[in-house]
């Protein structure tokens, strides 16, 4: 893969179907200005946890990312309990994911059932990621592209309706403040926002995992990491901006319950300033979200089961490739973990989908943290072994100060999700499982010692 792909692959991970159609929902939780801020603070510390992983990524350079950061500077144990996280994190979200482009294809097609239309897209989704590494990364692109399209039709289309070029009056910024004054949710509401927010930056991470597949990463994986964030930053908080400036905060907290395509808020600027079919676009754009962030899922629980494998964690047969470099039994086995997910959350909502999702939530921050803890170890360790700072192709900025706020961060927001009833669930699954994944590796490596030591 080439940089354009790579920056869409992060892209097309981030820019999904929480942006076009719960926007409004983040925005009455701190109102106008305090989500703008939140989503201002939320990219400064994405972009804290992204420098990190970008020395990591230069300098090992391998399918699979992150997880073999943590196994080479913090442990085995570790790097085992990260991966597994991060699996099921897309795991989650890829079932997630198709259940939910199939509710959206009944729009237009209402007598076929929705399993069908998730199994053709899980189809479409393993034709993708099993034809070659350049195939995906081109598809990625393309899907990346169409809703970036959309977001910057958003931001440009709105902010001249801010401006009252294409409607009757110009609102500017007076909406941003409400009946209750800027901050009508107080401090707290921007603090739950920004946990939100960490969760909506989730993604950018694919970065680490396609370092190893992608040509001269040590000039791409910086120029990816630096274009993908400045994007996302201006896209986020530009989008935000504009639905804060044009809705009134009193009509989002209206429709903020309701997930259905028309309430979207891109659907509600499109319509104020006369575009046709505003809905049905949307529709069709949200698709392509689901299906390219679902896209990118599928190929990052690949390539995590293909790392675990060369490293000894997980059985060969996870890391054989096709002829075109592809490890398609890792493809084949996230398929069919998507779509036991999709139906875990049809069989078993509030049992088995609750804590598979609860998981998935955690695992955002607890790998940001990994990340930022094996920077400053493996920082450590090069230097102990007579490393030179200069002969790093890149590192991370303002050391150690930076890891330490972006570490500091990722805490806090852990710390406080205990206080949010409605993310509490993610401590109550999240911390068990991480025991139970250094359980099992104990447990593997006690038996592997073991036959070792009946084989000699």
């Amino acid at each position: 893969m080439e940089v354009r792909h790579v920056v869409m692959l992060a892209l097309g991970g981030v820019i999904g179907s929480g942006l076009f159609i719960s926007s409004g929902y983040t925005i009455t939780q701190a109102g106008p200005l305090g989500a703008v801020l939140a989503y201002v603070i939320g990219a400064a510390v994405a972009w804290m946890v992204m420098a990190c992983m970008g020395e990591l990524a230069v300098q090992y350079p391998q399918a699979g990312g992150f997880h073999i950061y943590a196994y080479k500077a913090i442990s085995p144990a570790a790097g085992f309990a990260t991966a597994w996280l991060y699996w099921l994190c897309w795991v989650a979200a890829l079932g997630s994911e198709l259940t939910a482009s199939g509710l959206l294809m009944q729009r237009w097609f209402p007598q076929v059932d929705v399993w069908v239309w998730s199994l053709i897209f899980a189809a479409a989704l393993f034709g993708i990621n099993a034809l070659s590494v350049r195939g995906f990364g081109e598809a990625e692109f393309w899907f990346a592209l169409i809703k970036v399209a959309a977001v910057v039709a958003l931001i440009v289309i709105g902010a001249a309706a801010i401006m009252g070029v294409s409607t009757d009056s110009a609102p500017l910024l007076s909406n941003f403040h409400t009946p209750d004054g800027y901050f009508p949710t107080g401090a707290g509401g921007v603090l739950i926002t920004i946990l939100a927010v960490f969760y909506a930056f989730s993604g950018t991470e694919l970065i680490a995992i396609a370092a190893g597949e992608v040509k001269d990463p040590q000039r791409a994986i910086p120029a990816a990491l630096r274009t993908t964030l400045v994007r996302l930053l201006v896209f986020f908080v530009g989008a935000i901006g504009v639905i804060a400036a044009l809705i009134p905060w009193d009509e989002l907290q209206h429709i903020s319950g309701d997930e259905s395509v028309e309430n979207s808020p891109f659907v509600i600027v499109f319509e104020q300033v006369g575009i046709p079919y505003a809905a049905d676009i949307m529709a069709a754009v949200i698709i392509v979200a689901l299906l390219s962030a679902g896209n990118s899922g599928l190929y990052a629980c690949s390539r995590l089961l293909y790392s675990m494998s060369t490293v000894g964690q997980l059985p060969e047969i996870f890391g054989r490739t096709t002829a075109r470099g592809v490890p398609l039994f890792a493809i084949s086995l996230s398929i069919l973990a998507g779509l036991a997910a999709l139906v875990s959350s049809v069989l078993s909502p509030g049992a088995v989908y609750l804590a598979l999702v609860s998981v998935a939530g955690f695992a955002v921050v607890a790998v940001w943290i990994v990340i930022v803890i094996a920077q400053m170890r493996n920082r450590s360790q090069y230097l102990a072994r007579g490393g030179r700072l200069e002969d790093l192709a890149f590192r991370t900025p303002a050391y150690p100060v930076l890891p330490l706020v972006a570490l500091a961060a990722c805490v806090i927001s852990l710390v406080a999700v205990a206080f949010d009833p409605s993310q509490v669930a993610a401590l109550y699954f999240g911390i068990p499982f991480v025991g139970l994944c250094y359980l099992v590796h104990w447990l593997i490596q006690r038996r592997t010692h073991r036959t070792d030591r009946l084989d000699s």
